[in-house]
């Protein structure tokens, strides 16, 4: 179950909540950790004699571990941030390295490498358990007006 931190950060809720704990966090990065779940309906379907992690999930964890950093640093002390959300313009260089299990502990290290404007971009790296890279990837993300927002 995720922290409270997260469910105020972020509008994401099972079975769309890809982060379970938020680890650390600076100005400049965020470390979150997830366990996939071993009855999530995912695995079920997703080679099924064999249930590995669909790749679209490892990067949703990593899209939504920015997301909560970005909600921080608008409650921080970025105003620029405020009555936005972030949302994904560009994603570089994916790269999957180790297949992930059900019920396998994975950790998010997150760091930003440049703020142009309203966009962020973030350098992330997933790691399980052990330390072992498995995936790695670069993306942009960029502030817009949140529903209901005056801007």
């Amino acid at each position: 179950m995720a922290c409270e931190t997260i469910l105020e950060r972020i509008p994401h809720r099972p079975p769309f909540l890809f982060v379970d704990e938020l680890v650390a966090e600076t100005e400049t990065t965020i470390t979150t950790r997830w366990t996939p779940p071993a009855d999530a309906d995912f695995f079920r379907g997703h080679y099924p004699e064999n249930p590995i992690l669909p790749g679209v999930l490892m990067l949703e964890m990593l899209f939504q571990s920015a997301a909560i950093w970005f909600a921080g640093r608008a409650l921080a002390d970025d105003e620029s941030l405020a009555g936005t959300v972030p949302v994904l313009t560009r994603i570089a260089g994916g790269r999957f390295k180790r297949q992930v299990r059900p019920g396998e502990p994975l950790t998010a290290e997150l760091e930003l490498t440049e703020a142009l404007g309203p966009a962020r971009f973030m350098k992330a790296r997933l790691k399980n358990e052990a330390g072992k890279l498995v995936v790695s990837c670069d993306f942009a993300v960029a502030a817009a007006p949140a529903e209901g927002s005056p801007r």
